[in-house]
């Protein structure tokens, strides 16, 4: 399989790791909230695109907590390790690998 995508629905990797951060820091029940996301997010995305991007989430967990993800596929994208003897495996990918180098996380 070739190299993930630097850009998946339109969105860089970066953008979406603001994405992520943005929807833990942004409260549910803000009015403004997709406001305050596409802020966040660098302000190149609006409120509606931030919006349809968080449908998509959804959706994508959704399909994946049914069990319809191909684990073959995500081992062979990403590195991945197992985190104890139980079925739990933690991957990440090559992007992911150059930050926490970068954060110099021990």
């Amino acid at each position: 399989m070739g190299d993930i995508p630097k850009m998946v629905y339109g969105w860089s990797w970066e953008e979406n790791k603001l994405f992520e951060v943005a929807l833990a820091v942004v409260d549910e029940e803000d009015p403004d909230r997709w406001e305050a996301v596409a802020c966040m997010v660098g302000g190149t995305k609006s409120a509606e695109d931030v919006r349809k991007h968080y449908v998509i989430l959804l959706e994508d967990l959704q399909w994946i907590e049914s069990g319809q993800l191909d684990h073959a596929i995500v081992a062979e994208a990403c590195s991945c390790l197992q985190v104890d003897s139980s079925i739990q495996t933690v991957c990440w990918t090559e992007d992911d690998h150059k930050l926490l180098i970068q954060l110099d996380i021990n």
